[in-house]
């Protein structure tokens, strides 16, 4: 098993939303940038665990935990026309975009970045890299074990 940290603008797809509906996957939709779809296609696998991350929000951190559900398919997104999602590049027959299901394992004591930051144990954990801007980034057991703790997941 692989541990992982998505992030999610919260307006758009928060914890609650996954709360609201435990049982039904959510599509991991939007993601474009090559190096996270590359980790959902080549490397995320069913039953993975996912810290579900809120940024671009007033107060961005962890807000629970996902599990993946699915393997990585094409993200239905990039072909509407209507969608902020949409690349006219893609086509159906060769997508350039992928998504993976999720589903809630549980919403969790918040974890705020600032504390993440200011955390020791967490130094070098990807998420709190200078320049940072992935969405999807791969989490070191040791790091994974610590916010565990912190947000009293026991799963």
């Amino acid at each position: 098993m692989k541990y992982w940290l998505m992030k999610s603008e919260p307006d758009e797809v928060g914890i609650d939303h996954l709360v609201a509906d435990p049982a039904t996957p959510v599509p991991w939709f939007g993601v474009r940038n090559y190096q996270a779809r590359n980790f959902m296609r080549d490397q995320m696998q069913q039953g993975d665990l996912v810290l579900f991350y809120h940024s671009s929000c007033a107060e961005p951190g962890v807000a629970g935990v996902v599990r993946v559900a699915s393997t990585a398919y094409p993200d239905a997104t990039q072909f509407d026309a209507g969608s902020h999602y949409f690349d006219p590049k893609s086509t159906p027959a060769e997508p350039r975009w992928l998504n993976v299901d999720v589903l809630l394992v549980a919403k969790t004591r918040f974890l705020p970045l600032q504390a993440m930051r200011e955390d020791p144990v967490l130094e070098g954990m990807q998420v709190l890299k200078r320049g940072n801007r992935l969405s999807i980034t791969p989490v070191d057991p040791a790091h994974w074990a610590h916010i565990a703790n912190l947000i009293g997941f026991k799963g």
